[in-house]
């Protein structure tokens, strides 16, 4: 294969990233695991088929024995002993990176996904940052001439790296006469430039595997770490990588996720966001009885939500593994006091539950929301690193259990409609603008949350729902009426000239992916071919 890579817009500090032995070695991943990963995509898409003719999930009887099994992954290493509050946020710019590292939490997941746009010039920066970071040397001066620089008075967090998911492609380099692969570039730049400083630093190259679906993908992820240490020279066993269980199929293969991963396997993650949206995307054609009230009336307290997360606690701690627990979205907002005690309440609330239900640390969004979390923490803790020997054998969950959406509660009304579009189309136009982080009515709003907003929109147009506080029901046409005011509304928010670069395409690109016959599976796949 022959990788060239696109000089569009690239970052200050590209050359120290795209060097040719780098490139090299993305070059290698793509000629050894492309096929693979392909194949998986294609058994993604024939199970959706089999899902659209009736069939439902459920445990895999093929791997019973690894489910009833005696076996656990390997010891956590000294620096992800204690993750009881990571600190979530995109890897580029530089500044944000800074305060991540700086906030006090005990880990930062760097996100190369939901929370960063992929424009050439974020994933290039990112990766810049990463490699600074990693040696100690990362720093920045903003426009008004304020520095910021990494702490040297307090231990930093510990970086865990998200590369893309298996899906999405990167344009901006082409392996072999096609778009490279996001995953195997995010990764393999990041690995090879960066696996042996960290090592040597007493940290190493941790990683969060978002989006997977199945057991088999997790093994190809552990095929390449394998290959990648071999290949540096590194130690076989130096990878550790945390799962997202944020897809409903994953949700029966987490026993099968781990072991897949187990010489390399640190934990499983409770992704919320991402695994209402799979709901969703994966129960699209099943009728009401998968229809999710609005988004605001989910609560991590539904039955069929307890299921989950209660399932992820007791296989994670049976198999050595950390149990981490979601995003609380909820930031603080200094202009509205108000806004602000009621994001610490509401953060205190959900990490109290997860400490209380046996996980070993959680995500925040802000850096102000570090010292909640782990004051949480720290009274169920204590001087315990963590609770993975907490075992949860009083908790049983069936397959039933984890589908009964109709537990969850809560209404479907033109105000949650509403809010869905207008978030859908706000994350869309700051996604399109380079930022895919943003603060929205006191919300910290990534891909996953707009990927919720719009798959809702097109999932009671299909099902013809019926609003229960004014009685309309869901068509296109009012989809259409309520999508053009609530668009009208962000234009009366923003300078006209970035309502007409960003807003007014969001808006289009919503409408179609919203009213189309076909479902659009990822929002953010249509949306890469708006970006340079």
């Amino acid at each position: 294969m022959a990788v060239t890579v696109s000089d569009m817009s690239p970052a200050a500090g590209a050359a120290e990233i795209l060097t040719p032995e780098a490139l090299a070695f993305v070059d290698e991943l793509h000629r050894r695991f492309r096929g693979t990963r392909d194949g998986l995509l294609a058994e993604r898409a024939e199970r959706r088929r089999r899902i659209a003719g009736g069939e439902t999930l459920d445990f895999l009887p093929a791997t019973a024995h690894i489910r009833a099994g005696e076996w656990t992954v390997a010891p956590a290493p000294p620096a992800l002993t204690d993750r009881r509050v990571e600190m979530t946020g995109p890897a580029a710019p530089a500044k944000m990176a800074i305060n991540a590292l700086n906030s006090g939490a005990k880990v930062w997941l760097a996100d190369l996904e939901d929370a960063l746009t992929p424009t050439w010039h974020n994933v290039v920066d990112a990766q810049v940052n990463l490699y600074r970071a990693a040696r100690g040397n990362l720093s920045f001066t903003s426009g008004d001439g304020k520095d910021y620089a990494l702490r040297g008075d307090a231990p930093l967090a510990v970086t865990v790296v998200r590369p893309r998911g298996w899906h999405l492609p990167e344009k901006h380099v082409n392996v072999g006469g096609a778009p490279a692969v996001g995953a195997l570039v995010d990764f393999g730049l990041h690995f090879f430039s960066n696996a042996r400083v960290l090592l040597e630093n007493g940290a190493g190259p941790y990683y969060y595997l978002p989006k997977l679906e199945s057991h088999l993908e997790a093994r190809l992820w552990n095929d390449i770490f394998a290959f990648a240490e071999e290949y540096t020279g590194v130690p076989q066993g130096s990878v550790r990588a945390t799962v997202l269980i944020e897809t409903i199929p994953a949700a029966f293969e987490m026993d099968e996720i781990l072991y897949e991963l187990r010489g390399r396997a640190s934990g499983l993650n409770a992704g919320r966001w991402d695994y209402l949206f799979s709901m969703i995307k994966v129960f699209r054609d099943a009728g009401k009885d998968y229809l999710l009230p609005d988004r605001a009336d989910v609560a991590m307290t539904a039955p069929f939500m307890r299921a989950y997360t209660e399932l992820l606690v007791k296989t994670c701690h049976r198999r050595g593994a950390f149990a981490m627990g979601g995003m609380a979205a909820f930031i603080p907002n200094r202009r509205e006091p108000e806004a602000t005690a009621r994001a610490f309440e509401k953060v205190t609330e959900d990490k109290t539950r997860e400490a209380r239900d046996g996980f070993d640390g959680s995500w925040v969004a802000h850096p102000d929301m570090v010292d909640t979390c782990r004051a949480v923490f720290d009274s169920v803790l204590g001087d315990k690193p963590n609770q993975v020997d907490r075992r949860r054998g009083d908790v049983t969950v069936t397959a039933p259990d984890l589908l009964d959406v109709s537990t969850a509660g809560g209404s479907i009304t033109e105000a949650g409609l509403r809010s869905n579009l207008y978030v859908a189309v706000a994350y869309t136009a700051v996604w399109l603008s380079g930022n895919g982080a943003v603060a929205i009515h006191n919300l910290m709003e990534d891909a996953a949350t707009a990927e919720i907003s719009r798959s809702q929109v097109w999932q009671q147009v299909r099902n013809a729902v019926v609003l229960e506080d004014t009685g309309a029901t869901v068509t296109k046409e009012l989809v259409e009426r309520l999508l053009a005011e609530e668009t009208e509304r962000l234009r009366g928010e923003v300078p006209e000239d970035t309502f007409t670069r960003y807003y007014a395409p969001a808006g289009r690109l919503i409408a179609d992916i919203s009213l189309a016959e076909e479902y659009a599976d990822f929002l953010t796949l249509p949306a890469y071919d708006l970006i340079d």
